[in-house]
């Protein structure tokens, strides 16, 4: 039986805003492009356009081999999750979404796999084509560029008048084309870059969601953090496309996806081994606040009172997180509960010492640690690895404890960091080049879909008042 990928896509400039989907039908065996749809479906939601590219998908599938087996693959958790069975379908929008998705093919022949996103960028290009088109008061066309006149221009790869062997060169100059097209666009300046050579007025960067990513602040009115690249789980939407703003009020659905639990992220005030900048994890000697640390930890309690949107503190083991969270939690008439996954790194032997003495005592443990996540710290110390576990761990348990809620997370530097490196999909030596000043405030977002919104690091303006 004959196999087909249908990869598929949506996106929505406002959530709701100005949407569109994309989807491709693939040959798994040799990645030809078999069929592609895209369309601007006006002002609707994330999800709606999400789901809207699935069924797109699966009937271009159907219209090309109705007997075949079709394994759909789509960086919308909710959408993958929900179509394979797993999650409940809650809101009653997506519902018949979901029975059109389920009837546009036999359900018994198609899968459901969840990719990230960067490896679904064909979809999302179209998505985007959509979107354009339809800002420019038009619908989605494919390309002008034929197989035909690709295969024209390329030099010959078999033998003269070999037809089968010029169709696949045209196909796979059409698709790097593509891929190069959606690299340049999702590369920081890459869609303002592509929009000039073609002439263009300057289009969203590749993958632009706006706020059903957590592009919108939520919650709290925590900044949008503008990180460069795409790096993240979550990448940073590009500014709105402009345009005439939607005559009456956005109709559509609501957004499927419930509010994030969003994580303030608090580092301790400071100690006295803090402006020695000495090793201070979990294994040493668990100092308390210093006479700044204390009001530190004041000025960011008056800070986050006046802000009012913390609804819950949890807080490290460690004595000088405790101390800054009471400080907190005494101003905002809140419990401070113990999270033990949010403690600081064991630095073993390390405890204490600055980086020169560990330089000097252990350079060769110094070097394997600054290499690798997986190195310890001399005398039984924690790896960044084993910290990213549990720090992991402790992130998951409370966000679906805080669907919906703004949690105060008074921890350490290495567990606030981790949680910044992997809301962006960042690797590991990223930790190294984070600041994170004592008292600082950082902030992510935690979507049901699985995604990830950074939108504050290291701030200190509450501490120069």
């Amino acid at each position: 039986m004959r196999e087909l990928v249908v990869e598929a896509d949506g996106g929505s400039r406002g959530n709701p805003g100005p949407a569109g989907y994309g989807a491709v039908v693939l040959d798994p065996a040799t990645g030809e492009i078999l069929a592609e749809a895209a369309e601007y479906i006006g002002v609707a939601t994330n999800n709606v356009a999400e789901y809207k590219g699935l069924i797109a998908g699966l009937r271009a599938a159907l219209d090309l081999a109705p007997d075949a087996t079709v394994r759909v693959r789509m960086d919308s958790k909710l959408v993958v999750e929900q179509m394979s069975g797993r999650w409940k379908i809650k809101h009653p929008d997506m519902k018949p979404l979901a029975a059109e998705a389920s009837r546009a093919f036999p359900r018994d022949r198609v899968t459901y796999e969840w990719i990230p996103r960067e490896r679904n960028k064909h979809a999302d290009r179209l998505a985007n084509e959509a979107m354009d088109a339809g800002r420019r008061g038009e619908q989605w066309a494919p390309r002008d560029t034929s197989a035909a006149q690709v295969a024209a221009a390329l030099p010959p790869s078999g033998p003269p008048g070999d037809a089968a062997a010029g169709a696949a060169r045209a196909r796979a100059a059409l698709s790097a084309a593509a891929g190069a097209a959606g690299a340049a666009a999702s590369a920081p300046g890459g869609a303002a870059a592509l929009a000039a050579a073609a002439g263009a007025d300057a289009v969203p960067a590749v993958g632009d969601r706006s706020a059903g990513r957590g592009g919108a602040p939520s919650g709290g009115g925590w900044a949008q953090l503008p990180v460069p690249g795409t790096v993240s789980q979550d990448p940073p939407a590009a500014a709105p496309a402009q345009g005439p703003a939607p005559a009456a009020p956005a109709q559509g659905p609501a957004p499927d996806l419930a509010a994030p639990a969003t994580f303030v992220l608090l580092r301790h005030g400071e100690t006295a081994l803090t402006p020695e900048k000495r090793f201070s994890g979990s294994g040493g000697s668990d100092p308390e606040l210093s006479e700044a640390g204390r009001r530190q930890a004041a000025a960011v309690a008056d800070a986050l009172a006046a802000r009012g949107t913390v609804q819950h503190i949890v807080s490290s083991p460690l004595t000088r997180c405790r101390q800054t969270a009471e400080a907190v939690a005494a101003r905002l008439g809140l419990d401070v509960v113990i999270e033990q996954g949010l403690r600081e790194t064991d630095f073993g032997a390390w405890e204490g010492l600055t980086f020169a003495e560990v330089r000097a005592r252990y350079p060769e443990d110094m070097d394997a640690w600054l290499a690798s996540p997986t190195a310890a710290p001399t005398g039984g110390g924690e790896s960044f690895a084993s910290v990213t576990r549990r720090v992991a761990a402790a992130r998951d348990r409370l966000a679906a404890a805080h669907a919906g809620r703004t949690v105060l997370v008074v921890s350490h530097v290495t567990p606030i960091k981790t949680l910044v490196r992997l809301a962006l999909g960042a690797p590991p030596p990223s930790l190294f080049k984070f600041e994170l000043s004592a008292a600082s405030l950082s902030a992510v977002a935690y979507y049901a879909d699985g995604n990830a919104s950074v939108r504050l690091l290291n701030d200190t303006s509450h501490l120069r008042r």
